[in-house]
């Protein structure tokens, strides 16, 4: 048995699912599961259950940081936005049996499309296009930003507290970083980050408005439907979402959209930063943030603190991602490769800071 097979076993049995899929769904000639291993965080399978084509969210084995990878909590939310202006794939079936595959999981339509990860479709390759790719990304989170949340369903105190909520980020991410240390420390020490930690806990901005947040809002986490028009079809990847400052989905945004004028990305990075967006034609940051405003009212003022804290919150990822590398927790191939990429994503967190790469 391979590695791949083995880890494959690991995150699906396929008897028990077909099992539960035949019960809820009904019987299907055709059952096929595709493990999908672009992601880096919760897992992804595609599923053909007759003439469906399905996809289920379920979180990686073994153990995570606390209430990381929450995947009914992100069921949740794509339900909740069912019928609203922020396009999400259908939601079918949430399941919280873990003798079907182990874990929570949940199960939706998978939508046709494309997700720009590391280049872009050649129909967007005009000026023109690639201008519209920028700015529908813009206006899709000004979308999530306008939604009435509490009359989805989303309510103030139970999906989450928009007070003190940007401080409450710069903690818990540090937490998140010192529970992968617990294992990483022992293989190399990243004391940047603590430069990082500092700065971020003394400039947190006061008074952001509060809106249903995403969490991981980006390029790669939006398909662009098969038209030649650039439209975003589906807004993926929930996990995170609640309710508190929407500069923090601004910032993350940004924090993967590299401009002419910004260093090269190291090498150790390069699986989380592609640069396809520096070619002629796709808006700059500036112009990006100045579309958000101009669609959401707010004034965004604070990007040195909002980009700082989104590169902090990679590095966080990627050292837990080492983490789970080093306990033999995933097969993704990019997580060994964060043994260098969490401290070249610490430095990058200072150059910001020190002005070094301006929005």
């Amino acid at each position: 048995m391979t590695g791949d097979e083995s880890y494959f076993r690991r995150i699906v049995d396929k008897e028990r699912l077909a099992e539960y899929l035949a019960a809820e769904l009904g019987s299907a000639d055709e059952y096929e599961v595709r493990h999908h291993q672009e992601g880096h965080s919760n897992e992804t399978l595609f599923v053909t259950w007759g003439d469906e084509e399905l996809v289920i969210r379920r979180p990686p084995p073994g153990e995570t940081a606390e209430k990381a990878h929450d995947v009914l909590r992100e069921y949740r939310v794509v339900d909740a936005l069912q019928g609203t202006d922020v396009r999400v794939p259908e939601t079918i079936l949430a399941c919280d049996d873990h003798d079907v595959l182990g874990s929570d999981f949940y199960v939706m339509v998978r939508e046709d499309g494309d997700v720009l990860r590391d280049d872009e479709p050649e129909r967007f390759a005009t000026p023109e296009r690639r201008e519209r790719v920028g700015y529908e990304l813009a206006e899709n989170l000004a979308r999530i930003h306008a939604v009435d949340y509490e009359a989805v369903g989303l309510e103030h105190g139970d999906f989450g507290y928009p007070p003190g909520f940007t401080e409450r980020q710069v903690e818990r991410w540090s937490e998140q970083i010192t529970w992968a240390m617990e294992v990483t420390a022992d293989e190399r020490e990243v004391s940047e980050l603590y430069e990082v930690m500092e700065w971020l806990q003394t400039n947190v901005p006061e008074d952001p408005p509060a809106t249903l947040v995403h969490g991981d809002y980006k390029l790669d986490n939006v398909m662009y439907g098969p038209g030649d028009e650039p439209e975003i079809v589906a807004v993926m990847d929930w996990e995170m979402s609640t309710l508190g400052d929407p500069f923090t989905d601004l910032g993350w945004m940004l924090s993967y959209w590299w401009d002419e004028k910004d260093p090269a990305p190291p090498s150790a990075t390069d699986t989380l930063s592609s640069t396809f967006m520096t070619r002629e034609g796709y808006p700059t940051r500036r112009e990006l943030v100045a579309r958000y405003e101009e669609l959401t009212g707010f004034s965004y003022d604070n990007d040195r603190f909002y980009r700082t804290l989104a590169v902090y919150k990679l590095a966080a990822l990627g050292e837990m991602f080492f983490r789970r590398y080093l306990e033999g927790n995933s097969d993704d191939p990019m997580y060994p490769k964060m043994r260098k990429g969490v401290p070249a994503l610490a430095e990058r967190a200072l150059r910001i800071i020190d002005g070094e790469e301006p929005l």
